[in-house]
């Protein structure tokens, strides 16, 4: 990302992996975030972290981790490589500088493939961190990520998979869009400011990049979580009920935690990523300084 030059493609794998990294070091902070969005009153964040620890101890804090992991593997894995693969046939593998407007339309495909490719984690995901704080004759009790995709498709059918999915595809092209497009601009305005190619820059720019992307997709994301929860409501059941007992800023419930969260999950995605990336290069030189210290003798 960033400035373009012409570079060979990366592999297509390397945004799960570094999306998974992430999720494992900041997992505790979706927890945060997904209790706070389907709570029927307005918790305090302190006091969401202190009902985790009361129910579940230091353990609560990672609930769902392996459907975290999962959905990075499906998402992310999907969201980062197809972005990349988009931007390289179209720029001609760095060799076009794409405008704005290029650069949204491969992130908002590479989102809305991201959203269907992860729904079915994603709904894994938010019942397994909302499981505890249900009545316990409602409570699923998914042992992992696997078991909880076999439960819902035992019980509920295929189509639990694809709850919510049309706020999540909503709410990935945002997502999308919003973080992916204005990290690369963000990279490439610090660099025009003087800022040198590494974990500086990244770290920097990601962090603008998860601030913008968090106001962005905060009210898609509150929908997503309140549809996925099990509640039983549709996406305009959810918005016309909740409109009317708390109002329009609903839509902006947990961005403290969401920031939180997704700020350092950005910082850590790309600076992970980058750093993949870096070791992606090293190896593929490797091959042309074994071959020319061979034929330095020979000349």
């Amino acid at each position: 990302m960033g400035k373009t030059k012409t570079r060979q493609p990366y592999p297509f794998w390397l945004g799960g992996v570094a999306g998974s990294m992430a999720a494992c070091c900041t997992h505790p902070l979706d927890v945060m975030r997904v209790r706070m969005q389907t709570a029927a009153k307005k918790p305090s964040f302190v006091g969401s972290i202190k009902e985790v620890l009361a129910q579940n101890g230091a353990r609560g804090l990672y609930t769902g981790l392996t459907a975290s992991v999962f959905r990075q593997m499906t998402y992310s894995l999907t969201r980062l490589g197809v972005y990349d693969s988009i931007k390289n046939k179209i720029s001609k593998n760095g060799a076009k500088q794409l405008g704005m407007g290029e650069l949204t339309a491969c992130a908002s495909a590479a989102g809305a493939l991201a959203g269907l490719a992860g729904n079915p984690a994603d709904v894994v995901l938010v019942r397994m961190i909302t499981d505890p704080t249900k009545p316990v004759a409602q409570q699923q009790h998914y042992r992992n990520a696997m078991h909880g995709l076999y439960r819902m498709v035992a019980a509920e059918g295929v189509a639990s998979l694809f709850l919510g999915m049309t706020p999540n595809v909503v709410r990935s092209v945002i997502m999308n869009a919003s973080q992916l497009v204005s990290y690369d601009k963000f990279k490439d305005m610090l660099a025009g400011f003087g800022m040198k190619e590494g974990v500086g820059l990244h770290f920097s720019a990601s962090a603008l990049a998860g601030t913008f992307a968090t106001t962005v997709c905060a009210p898609a994301d509150v929908v997503k979580s309140r549809v996925m929860s099990g509640s039983g409501m549709s996406v305009m059941q959810v918005l016309t009920d909740s409109f009317k007992r708390e109002g329009p800023m609903f839509l902006f419930r947990g961005w403290l935690p969401a920031w939180i969260r997704l700020t350092p999950n950005t910082i850590c995605t790309f600076v992970f990523l980058e750093q993949l990336r870096h070791v992606v290069d090293i190896v593929r030189e490797r091959p042309l300084v074994e071959a020319a210290a061979v034929v330095a003798p020979l000349k």
